[in-house]
Formats: C-alpha cells, sequence, structure tokens
C-alpha cells in the first residue's frame, strides 16, 4: 500500500481517525478493564497514567500502534484472513502514520553543539553522545538484545491466544495455585520506533519506552525531565539546594523530601488524622516502601549538605553552578557506591571481572541504553531478597521500644509512618541491621508481595511475581534458553540439565512439570531459580546480563566520574572515599555503623564509629575567581532564570538558561571581553 493509492490511502486515514477516537477514549478516566482485551479498543484500555512528558511520547505511539491494528482489522475483513502489518505498508506509509500520530522527529547530531551540554550533563541524558543523542535518553525505547518474540509478531503477547501451542504445549499462565479470577494488569507504554531504513518487521513492532534516563546519574534525585527536576528544586532559596517539606522535620530539625503537587494525594493515611501526603522525588517509586523513602531522603539531605558547603566555600558561584557542581557529586557518589560497593557483591568477583573489568575510559560506540531484557527480568533479581518484615531498630540496634517492627504490607505507600513514627533513622538501622532475605524452593517470593502487594488506585492485592512473569511477555522477551545461548551459557534440553543449574531439585522439578518444555520457561523465572555463584546473588545468566549492562552504562557515559576532563585527580581522590556508610553518618543521628553497609555483620562487634569513616573534603572543589572574573565582575542576575560561568572556547562566558516553563529571550552567552561583559542579559519570558 502506498500513498499514491488513493484507496488504500483513504484506507490508511480512515484508519488513523478510528486510531484517535480509540486513545482519546481510553485516556479518558474509566477505570481498569480486568477482563481480558479482545479488540484493539480493549487493547489500549490498559495504558498507565504517568507524568505529561511521557504521556506526550506515550501517546503518539499508542496512536501509531493503534492506527496499525486498526488498519490490519480492516485488511482481515476485506480478505478474510490475518494479514501481517508488513504487507500492508511501504516505508513511505509507516513514515506518514508516524507523522499524523505526532511521533518525534528523527534527532539530529547537531542540536547537541551547544557548549552549555559539554560542562554537565542534561536534566534527560540527551546528548551525552553527540553523536547518536537519544543513546540513554529518557522516553526512548528500551534496547533489545535479543529479537522480540510476540505472539502475532507484532504486538500480542506470549500466552495471549490460549489456543496457540508453544513447543507442543500452552504456556502457564500467571495466575497463582488456589487464586480465583484475573488481576488487572497494565501493559507498558509503547515507544515511537526512531530507526528509519531498519526492518520494516522491527518497526512495526511493539517497543516499551524507558520514561527515564538509563544512566547512573543520580536522577531518582532530580528526575529526568525539566519539569520535575524544576519541581524538586528550591529555585526561591538562592542557593543551589533541593526543595524539601515545608510542613515537617524530624526531631533534628533535619528535612524530608518535598511532597506531590496533587492533593489529596492516594497515600495511605495515619489514625491521628493529620495528614502525611505523598512525597516527591526523582523516582516515582519513592513512596512504595519505607526503605525506598529512607534512602531518598538521605540523598536529598546529602545535595542539600554539599552544596552548603560548596556556597560556603565559592561564594561567588551562581545558584545555577552551586546546584550542577553538587549534582554532579552526588551522581558520581551513585556511580562509585553502585558499581564499587553493590555489583560486585550481586554478580560476584569472577562475574565482575569478566563481564565489566577495569575502566578504559569513554567509548563513543558504546550504547548506554537500558536494554529491556535487563530491566524486565535480570535486575528484577531484588524481588526475591525483599523480607516479609521491616525491622526497626533502637540505637542499641534492638527492637524499637515504641515503634515495632512491622509487615511489609503495612509499610506500602505509607510516608505518615517517617513523619510520625520516629523518622528515618530506625528504619536505616533495620536496613543495615538485617540480613538480606534468601529465596528458597518453596517460596521465591515473600507472601507479602505475591498475596499482599498494594498498588495505588487498584483495590484488589496483587502478585508480584505474577506480574513480573506477565510483565516479560507484554515486552515481548524471549525465553530462558535464548538468553542463555545469548550469554554462552549451556542450552536446558532435559529436566537433568536443568536440575545441573537450578539450585533445588524441587524447584527444578516443579518448574518442569508446569512449562512442560525448557523453551518456554520465562527468563525471570529462569533466571531468579539458578544457582548463585560463589560469593553473588545471582546465579550465571542474570550474572552475565547485568555485568554486560553494567559496562554498557559505565563505557558509553561520557560524564561517567573516571572519564577524562570530568573531576580533577584531586577530587577523584575525594569521591573514593565516598561511601553509603559515611552519607548516613553525615545526614541521619546515628553514631555507629558498618564499614561497609552493603555486607551484615553483627553489632556491636563489627560496628564502628561514624569519627572513624573516612570523609570527603570538599576544599578540593575550591575554586579561586579568574583573572577575567575579577575584571569584568559578577554577571548580571536575571529572573526566573541563571547563569553558569564557562571557559571552554578559551574565553570567560556566562552561559544563560531559563526555568521551566519560561523561555529565552535574548543572547543565550555573554562574554568577558577586556574589563566588561559583552552585551545585555537575556530575559526569561513566561510560556
Amino acid at each position: 500500500m502506498t500513498r499514491s493509492d488513493t484507496t488504500a490511502g483513504e484506507l490508511l486515514f480512515s484508519s488513523y481517525q478510528e486510531s484517535l477516537q480509540i486513545v482519546d477514549a481510553a485516556l479518558a478516566p474509566s477505570g481498569l478493564r480486568q477482563s481480558p482485551p479482545t479488540s484493539s479498543e480493549n487493547e489500549f484500555r490498559t495504558l498507565r497514567k504517568t507524568d505529561a512528558e511521557t504521556l506526550e511520547f506515550s501517546r503518539s505511539a499508542e496512536i501509531f500502534q493503534t492506527t496499525l491494528q486498526v488498519l490490519k482489522d480492516k485488511a482481515r475483513k476485506r480478505h478474510k484472513r490475518d494479514v501481517m502489518a508488513q504487507a500492508l505498508l511501504s516505508w513511505d506509509d509507516l513514515e506518514l502514520i508516524a507523522e499524523l500520530s505526532k511521533c518525534p522527529p528523527a534527532t539530529h547530531p547537531t542540536i547537541c553543539q551547544h557548549s552549555h551540554l559539554n560542562k554537565y550533563r542534561s536534566i534527560t541524558g540527551l546528548c551525552n553522545n553527540r553523536q547518536n543523542p537519544l543513546w540513554g535518553a529518557a522516553n526512548i525505547p528500551l534496547v533489545r538484545w535479543l529479537p522480540a518474540q510476540y505472539e502475532d509478531g507484532e504486538r500480542e503477547p506470549k500466552g495471549w491466544n490460549r489456543e496457540r501451542l508453544h513447543n507442543g504445549f500452552q504456556l502457564p499462565t500467571t495466575a497463582v495455585p488456589g487464586k480465583q479470577g484475573c488481576m488487572p494488569f497494565i501493559r507498558s507504554v509503547p515507544a515511537c520506533f526512531v530507526n528509519y531504513g531498519t526492518d520494516i518487521r522491527q518497526a512495526l513492532q511493539r517497543q516499551q519506552m524507558n520514561a527515564i534516563t538509563s544512566f547512573i546519574d543520580a536522577s531518582v534525585v532530580y528526575g529526568h525531565s525539566p519539569k520535575l527536576a524544576s519541581y524538586l528544586r528550591d529555585l526561591s532559596g538562592f542557593n543551589g539546594k533541593l526543595a524539601v517539606s515545608k510542613q515537617f522535620m524530624d526531631s533534628h530539625g533535619r528535612p524530608y523530601l518535598p511532597h506531590v503537587s496533587t492533593l489529596p494525594s492516594a497515600c495511605r493515611q495515619g489514625p491521628d488524622g493529620e495528614r502525611v501526603e505523598c512525597f516527591s522525588a526523582g523516582d516515582s517509586r519513592v513512596n512504595e516502601g519505607l526503605p525506598l523513602t529512607t534512602l531518598h531522603t538521605l540523598w536529598l539531605r546529602e545535595h542539600n549538605r554539599i552544596a552548603e558547603v560548596l556556597k560556603h566555600i565559592n561564594d561567588h558561584w551562581s545558584p545555577e553552578t552551586i546546584y550542577q557542581e553538587t549534582r554532579k557529586i552526588i551522581g558520581a557518589l551513585h556511580q562509585i557506591i553502585t558499581m564499587r560497593d553493590y555489583i560486585p557483591k550481586i554478580i560476584g568477583l569472577w562475574s565482575y571481572e569478566h563481564y565489566i573489568g577495569p575502566y578504559g575510559g569513554y567509548d563513543p560506540n558504546t550504547d548506554p541504553s537500558a536494554s529491556n531484557v535487563f530491566g524486565t527480568a535480570a535486575f528484577r533479581f531484588g524481588h526475591a531478597t525483599v523480607p516479609p518484615v521491616i525491622r526497626r531498630l533502637n540505637k542499641n540496634f534492638q527492637e524499637h521500644e515504641h515503634f515495632s517492627s512491622l509487615q511489609l504490607h503495612n509499610t506500602f505507600f505509607s510516608p505518615w509512618r517517617i513523619i510520625k513514627e520516629g523518622g528515618i533513622d530506625l528504619i536505616l538501622r533495620g536496613t543495615i541491621g538485617t540480613a538480606a532475605r534468601a529465596a528458597n524452593a518453596d517460596m521465591l517470593l515473600t507472601e507479602e508481595l505475591t498475596e499482599r502487594l498494594v498498588v495505588l488506585n487498584i483495590s484488589q492485592h496483587m502478585d508480584l511475581a505474577a506480574l513480573n512473569l506477565q510483565r516479560g511477555r507484554d515486552h515481548a522477551l524471549p525465553g530462558y534458553n535464548d538468553w542463555r545461548a545469548f550469554c554462552g551459557l549451556t542450552s536446558i534440553h532435559t529436566l537433568d540439565d536443568f536440575k545441573e543449574v537450578v539450585r533445588d531439585f524441587k524447584m527444578a522439578e516443579k518448574i518442569w512439570k508446569i512449562y512442560k518444555h525448557p523453551d518456554n520457561i520465562d527468563v525471570w523465572l529462569g533466571g531468579l531459580v539458578e544457582s548463585v555463584l560463589p560469593g553473588s546473588r545471582t546465579g550465571p545468566l542474570f550474572a552475565c546480563l547485568i555485568g554486560k549492562q553494567m559496562r554498557a552504562l559505565r563505557d558509553g557515559d561520557r560524564f561517567w566520574w573516571e572519564a577524562e576532563g570530568i573531576f580533577s585527580q584531586q577530587q577523584k581522590a575525594e569521591l573514593l572515599k565516598g561511601s553509603l556508610s559515611r552519607i548516613i553518618c553525615d545526614n541521619s543521628n546515628i553514631k555507629e555503623v558498618l564499614a561497609d553497609s552493603f555486607m551484615f555483620r553483627k553489632y556491636p562487634s563489627d560496628y564502628i564509629s561514624c569519627e572513624r569513616i573516612p570523609s570527603m573534603n570538599l576544599e578540593a572543589w575550591r575554586e579561586e575567581k579568574s583573572q577575567e572574573l575579577r575584571q569584568c565582575g559578577t554577571p548580571w542576575k536575571i529572573k526566573n532564570g541563571d547563569f553558569i560561568l564557562s571557559s571552554m572556547t578559551g574565553k570567560l562566558v556566562a552561559l544563560y538558561s531559563c526555568y521551566h516553563g519560561f523561555k529565552l529571550k535574548g543572547a543565550a552567552a555573554i562574554v568577558c571581553e577586556g574589563n566588561r561583559w559583552s552585551g545585555h542579559p537575556p530575559k526569561c519570558t513566561g510560556i
């Protein structure tokens, strides 16, 4: 079908118009569909409600995908048989549908030539790679290391058609032994295809969007969009700090996270009647559990602590410079703590050396984008380590006298427990003072997650294991054996083969009986039950997939903390002193910690005073006023925006930018020439 064909063109446009009606109807607040969808309209009703920026991208992708589905439905009725979309469409047709759907056009490297993008990473991850601006950025498709496996080749998850056999057998449903009915399931939002000229079949397949950046860039603290980043900042304080709760602080005067803007929020409330709204952070999952909320609170406090010191050391820095330099330090700490202290314990030292190895510098040919299998399967190994009880401990690391430990389901979306029940200190002690849960044959995940999981705006309890299995099929992940082959591991052909790689024979027999064929085993489950490698928490498959992803995130990041020109040698030496234990000491009232907070040890014998934990000396970031700055003076301040100073061009330049919601009017840069700035500063006008 081409646009020159009038009849075919009319069919394309009518399909597009119909898809608009379907998508707009689905976006209307009409509740979740709990029965299996049987048409393109019903299928779309599983769209997740999300933030405005991502929703704009995902709406375009949904219109694109729904147009294809409507077109196929019309062709099926006309030809009395199923017709693949690739048989109906040319590249010209595909580009027209993308244009009608308002899918973003291809991003050209020329957008990356702005000099301010050379000094600090963008909040969206855009232009980290100058030649491939979208690599690692927010709101792009998760990358595929193996081709998608949809039931219809394009969008239907495996198991969608119960009459279809896989290797001679039906796929097992993801419903648990004893549960009645179905749980609601929300399909991941799709992404518009971005690679014109590739295989048209792949371009027509549903791809899932990664709404956040892929990089280890502390976006969980700062957000992944200009709007969210702006909301999380204390712009009125002119101090480079992050916003904090205006309503509450702990008993020592330490701040809590800011609250969401939409009130009343959906978070649970305590018994005393005073509302505590959901917290807001760079990651939308901040309220899902108390340990997660606690970590977010720590990083908020650490940013503001560092920003205050930098403002004192460099009183000539603008608020924007303080914010960006502090963000840069926090991002480096995230990278160091993740790669040095956490990942080796997860995949083991052998796998770390084999798959990651020593750092060799930034590689612009490495795509750091998050892979579909990493986010949907491999990195969900941690769900099996979640304990059924959140312990709350006193200063002697014993059960707290006033606030007892809690069943996990009583902590979901309950920020009031932090505000009203002792702050984050007792939760921090419980987190570092309790061994992580180990999965066993009878229970891979605690029943707190499989029987009592709370998801906001869904009235019934959910099952995280079932959700993970269905999410893998929603994302068209190939099966367990395909991924073992990808990693160079031996394939599983018999039950005896499976028993050799699974930690428990009873578990192996149970899975074999359910799936009936090794190629049918879902990758999340297969990887989860493998015998763990020495000194690790994962088996060989997940160690491979996590290791490959971590190397890509490191080597493909132009702003990686070890990359040339990012930090001075003195600053790198100070950053290496950073640790989670030091951050706990600096931002809580805890006085004794473990030397390594990721290794469980007994109290008090293995705990040490905070005074013995190394601390960064931020004097390494002292920057004396340059001669040019002394001659020209501090650049003009502007309303609703700010500047950073750069000397990358050989001259001192003030680069101005506006806060979210405002547009720059006038020249973005002024230059220090002679004894004065070259021109008047720009203005920031409301959009």
